[in-house]
């Protein structure tokens, strides 16, 4: 399998790294990458982080913009401004530097979450808080749907 699937929580060591869950690890090898790329989750206090494709996605975005809109240049910002590549070391782990800490309040634990061609990384109390918002958007969608109501997106 060639996707980030599942969550996992590792600790911090006394060094500041963590080990990237070791099915993370054989994705990452089997997919080629040699550095992952991590960006701070626009609406989220979480990490996005994949291989170098997942830079090359938003690049591709940004390409469709008019280079002289601000649109282009805000997006310009916030991929290559609030990105950073990651090393993994030989062990299979990151380190959880300022730039990771200070957009998801992680301290001493690192959630992992599968998110298909990427994952994420989180603080794991707030992790289980969006995980119980995400279930509840989905099931008001569920009963809405059975119901014959159209599913109306909720923020």
């Amino acid at each position: 399998m060639d996707r980030f699937l599942s969550s996992a929580i590792n600790k911090i060591d006394t060094k500041g790294r963590v080990s990237v869950p070791a099915h993370f690890r054989s994705v990452v090898q089997k997919r080629g990458f040699a550095d992952l790329y991590a960006l701070r989750a626009l609406d989220i206090p979480a990490m996005d982080v994949g291989g170098p494709d997942l830079l090359d996605r938003y690049e591709q975005r940004i390409a469709l913009e008019d280079p002289f809109l601000q649109t282009a240049d805000d997006m310009s910002f916030f991929v290559h401004g609030d990105g950073s590549f990651l090393k993994l070391d030989q062990d299979g782990r990151i380190t959880v530097s300022d730039f990771i800490r200070e957009h998801t309040g992680i301290t001493s634990e690192v959630a992992f979450v599968g998110r298909g061609l990427f994952f994420q990384m989180w603080e794991p109390e707030r992790l289980r808080a969006y995980g119980a918002q995400v279930r509840e958007r989905l099931l008001k969608l569920r009963q809405q749907a059975s119901q014959g109501r159209p599913a109306a997106s909720s923020e």
